[in-house]
């Protein structure tokens, strides 16, 4: 078959490349160290001119090297480096393409960990400047003659604020900068970054892509839309290696090799496996997601209901456009703040814990957990409320969900 369909491609990706013995799944290969019968080969690898060869399982392994494909496959992109958490994806692109002296415009609205990550790159010198990236004027107002990248999450976690993401790619064409997209609330299955001109995406693996709450790991894929031998921080020894090589090739040198932020190949192959439903989860989540917020949205103890599938939403169009789900990601504020303890304590299916994408039904206050730490002004200026709720909506089914908020939400009526 010349073309597949998005899960086709997933569930026999292995089998297209050949796996060892017949098996339908690359097996886990837990060997630290990779022997050669020739040095000379082991000199390629080390060198680099010898593709498809491994030295240390620092730097991958032949389970993270499958995972790696299907992740670009999923993206359309050229290539991806399989890193231990998103976070540390993430991490490895701010640490090894920017420099002192560097500026980086991101979006107000993102993840807190990244927002904590930033407060990290201003010690080392480079300045960070966070905007309303729903409009791609305000990045633009944003840009100096030091900008060297620009940041976006496709759906704000937790506000559910969506980018101008075309026209920031328009932008960022023009002026020649990377633009890097976390697709981790949208996923590949819901949307393709490399669509509006993104340079790197970004997925934390532990939530959508592997989908059970099991295994953590991030992934960061290039789609070959960025010309890297225009881009003033490639390290002269990575110069060597084909345009289109560069960027990624640094990365993987300087966040796997010097960093040791690596995958291990158990935590791959979970992935892999969970990956294989990623459609028909991020299906059947959406489902839920929008039914609950189409019933938060009419109930009279909920003040403001946050979900890109409602018309209500300020960038519906925007979603309806580019996405094909509005994802699980879904938040809420009551009308009386004052009850929201006693309404989640009420709740039986959702798990009152952190964390997203999962096959369950998760709830967390987010203002006194995962943006505590931001604190009150930060909070306010990316709208959230010491009442706001942070939903990830699961599988489970439907009209369960929706019975068990109805008899929760009583307490706050």
């Amino acid at each position: 078959m010349d073309k597949q369909g998005f899960t086709t491609g997933i569930v026999h990706g292995d089998r297209t490349v050949g796996v060892e013995h017949g098996g339908v799944r690359q097996a886990i290969h837990t060997s630290v160290q990779y022997g050669f019968e020739r040095v000379e080969d082991l000199i390629g690898v080390f060198q680099g001119t010898k593709k498809g060869g491994f030295n240390y399982a620092r730097q991958g392994t032949p389970t993270t090297a499958s995972l790696e494909r299907k992740i670009t496959s999923l993206e359309a992109g050229v290539g991806t480096i399989c890193f231990s958490t998103g976070m540390a994806g993430i991490s490895a692109i701010f640490l090894t393409l920017l420099r002192a002296g560097d500026h980086l415009v991101s979006s107000r609205y993102v993840f807190g960990n990244t927002n904590s990550l930033f407060g990290t790159l201003r010690t080392l010198g480079i300045e960070v400047t966070m905007v309303d990236a729903t409009s791609a004027d305000n990045v633009a107002n944003a840009l100096k003659p030091n900008t060297r990248m620009v940041f976006v999450e496709t759906i704000a976690n937790p506000g559910t604020q969506i980018p101008d993401l075309e026209g920031i790619g328009v932008l960022c064409g023009e002026r020649g900068l990377a633009y890097v997209v976390d697709n981790t609330i949208t996923s590949p299955a819901l949307f393709q970054p490399k669509t509006v001109g993104a340079s790197l995406v970004v997925n934390s693996l532990t939530k959508t892509i592997a989908g059970h709450g099991a295994a953590l790991g991030g992934a960061v894929t290039d789609t070959g839309r960025f010309d890297w031998s225009a881009y003033p921080n490639i390290a002269d020894d990575y110069r060597k290696s084909p345009s289109k090589e560069q960027g990624l090739l640094q990365i993987r040198k300087k966040g796997l090799r010097d960093m040791g932020a690596s995958l291990s190949s158990e935590q791959a192959h979970s992935i892999a496996m969970g990956a294989e439903t990623l459609a028909l989860r991020v299906a059947r989540c959406s489902e839920n997601a929008l039914a609950l917020a189409q019933f938060l949205e009419q109930h009279e103890a909920v003040g403001r209901v946050f979900y890109p599938g409602l018309e209500s939403h300020p960038q519906y169009g925007i979603a309806q456009s580019l996405f094909r789900g509005a994802s699980w990601l879904l938040s809420f504020e009551l009308r009386n703040a004052d009850r929201m303890i006693d309404v989640v304590n009420a709740l039986q299916l959702p798990v009152k814990a952190t964390g997203l994408g999962d096959t369950r039904t998760l709830i967390i206050p987010i203002a006194p957990t995962i943006f505590f730490e931001a604190g009150p002004e930060v909070r306010k200026s990316m709208g959230i409320s010491d009442g706001m709720l942070r939903l990830s909506a699961g599988i489970e089914d439907t009209d369960d969900l929706i019975a068990d908020f109805e008899q929760a939400l009583k307490l706050a009526v």
